[in-house]
């Protein structure tokens, strides 16, 4: 199992070591065989997202996945069943399919080809692209397992959304907005526009002043920011509200801060759940949440998408494509 029509060789992002972009070298790498479980994806596009940077430079999941070989990075993929373990009977050799791989784990996203469990992946909607497909995967999932899944999220609540403009906020605006909650977004006074297109009911430029002068009585807060941003963010909720907090490593002191204020703090790691790419896909499927894909690079400028994403300016998503 793994054979494409008579290769077993594939090209793929491989890295050898933590670093610098010019760590990330393309290069052959087996096909890679599938279990029972899994599907075998000629992958089309491959989403890009700040784990992935953290990773490659050392920090993020490399600790754990340091000792893998081939390591290869990414878990956002969007592509072609070519294969199918004689377990799987959700998908067929031919089906268009989209979804977070094996997170947290060894995805090996950064590849022709991909093993990945069928659980962990949903049909792509024929009315979006590949690109599309791909963006919304980790970004996508991380807020509709953040408002829904862990929060529950109910229509008439005030919902703060830190960098709304971002790769999960922009996912996370439509979908809070969707089930009918009052939505604020935060971003830069250049992402005003796009925030208040994405259904946004009000928009703050965090930089004009500080936030507890901006909002108040907020239910729920999504921060995908971490560190001042969870202390302001705490100065603006009703007791009794909740935050979750995204960004590890920037998010530990949470629980105890809002804990001391009667509040709720959580901090958040999105899992692979193939129901919840369903969820997703039908959102989609509906034009109800829509990808907005700011740049699409080529797999063999890899390096420049990483860069991309090290700004810390990306409106939307950054994807990676096979041409």
């Amino acid at each position: 199992m793994g054979k494409i029509q008579g290769k077993d060789l594939m090209k793929a992002i491989v890295l050898h070591d933590s670093g610098g972009t010019e760590n990330l070298v393309l290069e052959e790498a087996p096909v890679p065989l599938i279990t029972n479980e899994e599907v075998l994806i000629e992958v089309k596009s491959a989403g890009i997202n700040p784990i992935d940077v953290k990773t490659r430079s050392g920090k993020g999941l490399y600790g754990m996945l340091k000792d893998e070989t081939p390591l290869i990075l990414g878990w956002d993929i969007s592509g072609i069943v070519t294969e199918t373990g004689k377990n799987v009977t959700t998908f067929k050799k031919g089906d268009e399919v989209f979804g977070m791989v094996n997170f947290p784990g060894h995805g090996k996203a950064y590849a022709e080809y991909v093993a990945a469990p069928a659980a962990h992946l949903a049909l792509k909607p024929l009315a979006i692209s590949y690109n599309e497909a791909a963006a919304a995967s980790l970004a996508a999932l991380t807020a509709w397992q953040a408002l829904k899944a862990h929060a529950n999220i109910q229509k008439g609540q005030k919902v703060l959304i830190h960098a709304a403009a971002g790769g999960v906020g922009h996912y996370a605006v439509q979908i809070a907005k969707h089930y009918g909650a009052y939505t604020i977004g935060t971003a830069s006074a250049v992402n005003r526009n796009f925030v208040l297109s994405l259904g946004a009911d009000e928009f703050i430029d965090y930089k004009a002043a500080p936030l507890e002068e901006q909002v108040s009585d907020i239910d729920f807060v999504l921060d995908t920011i971490g560190g001042d941003s969870i202390d302001h963010s705490l100065k603006v909720m009703k007791k009794a509200a909740t935050i979750v907090s995204i960004p590890s490593g920037l998010n530990e002191a949470v629980t105890d801060k809002a804990g001391a204020k009667g509040m709720n703090g959580y901090t958040f790691k999105v899992k692979s759940n193939g129901n919840d790419m369903k969820e997703i896909a039908n959102l989609l499927e509906k034009a109800i949440v829509k990808s907005h894909v700011s740049r699409a690079f080529s797999f063999v400028d890899m390096a420049k998408a990483h860069k991309q994403i090290e700004t810390g300016r990306t409106r939307g998503k950054v994807v990676v494509v096979w041409q």
